[in-house]
């Protein structure tokens, strides 16, 4: 701590001594709060307020009682001026002199900057027009004994506003109404799935085989089973489970966990839904999802209640921009196939390669990096990944994706070598994946096999062997589509890499 940021501790502790000494609980737990900011903007609309400095009318608007924290403090000798912050907004504050009990006249010259307060008093309005509550009472809540930032980074430093999300918050109204928009984010992924008929769910993150994903697990030591447990890489199998035992139609919207690489579209543990319809297919899948993807955007996009009326599109639209590039989300989005569209972008047709050999070459020859475990599907996927997926600006369907490289899904009755299969591909990026479910046990055996081959190999992302899952299969599971997507739309919809979009993201020591 410099010593500049020592006497500035030193000043705040003793204006909280000074609260003390002036008979104010230090912390209280009771604050009579009873409007926002917001209310009382409304409450001031159409209002005959008097000037702030004249002798308050009769008719003079109520009380209100509001509570916040303190941006500024602007003294002017026998006035005060304070701008206080709640979730909803800003609203001004104002403290003169001869209308304030001298000793909460002393307490206000032992506020600071970053200061939480309840406040009472009149709504009146300056010579400028500007709403303002005359505080005729008011309370310290809490004392910010570290100063706020003059000019947070927030708006160029990505790591510090990270790492003190608290501060960057406080300063930015732009990342509260984005942490805002994610909620309304979920809140319409929920909303549209229960009404379809969805049930929501809830099954462990502890898993004795991680299953569902090609992803490398965590691992952790359950103490009272002294067993070792995976960390759920997906939400899969277990709601696949839930379509043996007799439910039709399932979701759940919850954390995951693969421990892999950081970018500006992966973490390490972020919250993906997944839902699971009996009796239906992938062909279903795409008009379902194409309908729900488009009410999420709209709900993201509509801007919150304080511009609503100020901003073009505020009520929401169906067009986002991702990294300079407009996309349209509205209308019928084509389906495109997977080869096909490997050839039409990359010049390579790549649909009847069967020899590791060959795709190695292609590979090296255009210096891009590939795991030694790595069968034909993966190495053919790697090359989409690379060379052409980020050049579809979509949305598209992309569909029949090869069987090496998705062994959950059913095989495409005319073409065994393919799946019935999509991914939602937007600017560059997955942002969602479905198929119509593999309910074949004897094929889901088979695929386990091939994908316990590639971990043999040194594949650590292969999928695991779960002789449980396939015992439910046994059972019998109904035909069915299942699908997923993560906060990784989300990300995308507002432009920004997902750490930007986590509260709290996992950071490297400083």
């Amino acid at each position: 701590m410099s010593s500049r940021e020592e006497q500035e501790l030193k000043s705040r502790l003793d204006k909280l001594k000074q609260w003390s000494k002036l008979g104010t609980e230090l912390y209280p737990s009771i604050c009579r709060r009873q409007h926002t900011s917001i209310d009382i903007i409304k409450l001031a609309q159409g209002q005959n307020l008097t000037l702030l400095g004249e002798d308050l009318s009769p008719t003079a608007s109520m009380m209100v009682y509001t509570a916040g924290r303190l941006m500024t403090l602007r003294p002017h000798g026998s006035l005060v001026f304070a701008t206080l912050q709640d979730q909803a907004g800003l609203i001004q504050l104002a403290w003169l002199k001869n209308k304030t009990k001298p000793k909460e006249w002393e307490l206000v010259q032992a506020l600071d900057r970053g200061d939480i307060i309840a406040a009472a008093g009149p709504i009146v309005k300056t010579k400028s027009g500007e709403v303002t509550v005359l505080v005729k009472e008011f309370t310290p809540l809490a004392k910010a004994l570290r100063p706020l930032p003059e000019k947070w980074h927030g708006l160029k430093d990505v790591e510090a506003r990270l790492r003190q999300r608290y501060v960057d918050l406080m300063m930015s109204a732009e990342s509260r109404e984005l942490f805002i928009k994610k909620s309304r984010f979920w809140q319409t992924v929920r909303s549209y799935l229960m009404t379809a008929g969805f049930m929501e769910v809830d099954t462990s993150a502890l898993e004795v085989i991680a299953g569902g994903a090609d992803a490398t697990p965590f691992v952790t030591h359950h103490q009272a089973l002294d067993k070792d447990f995976y960390l759920r890489i997906s939400l899969e199998l277990p709601l696949k489970r839930l379509l043996v035992g007799g439910y039709e139609k399932v979701f759940e919207i919850g954390k995951v966990f693969r421990n892999e690489g950081i970018d500006t579209e992966h973490l390490q543990d972020y919250t993906m839904c997944e839902f699971y319809w009996a009796y239906a297919n992938y062909e279903d899948l795409m008009s379902f999802t194409q309908k729900m993807y488009q009410e999420i955007v709209q709900a993201v996009t509509h801007a919150p209640e304080s511009l609503r009326g100020t901003v073009p599109g505020a009520a929401g639209g169906l067009t986002t921009t991702y990294q300079g590039t407009m996309i349209n989300w509205a209308g019928e989005w084509p389906r495109r196939d997977y080869f096909a569209l490997i050839k039409e972008i990359s010049g390579e047709d790549l649909a009847g390669v069967t020899e590791v050999t060959a795709l190695r070459k292609l590979l090296d020859k255009h210096h891009l990096k590939y795991e030694a475990s790595m069968g034909v599907g993966r190495l053919i996927d790697l090359w989409f990944k690379k060379k052409v997926r980020p050049q579809v600006t979509g949305p598209i369907f992309l569909i029949n994706h090869p069987v090496e490289v998705s062994p959950l899904a059913k095989r495409d009755p005319k073409n065994p070598a393919r799946v019935q299969r999509l991914q939602i591909i937007a600017g560059g990026s997955e942002l969602g994946n479905g198929f119509s479910e593999l309910n074949d046990p004897f094929d889901q055996r088979s695929r386990f096999a091939e994908q316990a081959k590639l971990r043999a190999a040194g594949d650590s992302e292969a999928m695991m062997l779960d002789e449980d899952f396939i015992t439910a299969l046994e059972y019998g599971m109904p035909p069915a589509a299942g699908f997923g997507l993560s906060e990784r739309l989300f990300s995308f919809i507002v432009d920004k890499s997902i750490r930007e979009t986590t509260l709290f993201p996992p950071m490297r020591d400083n």
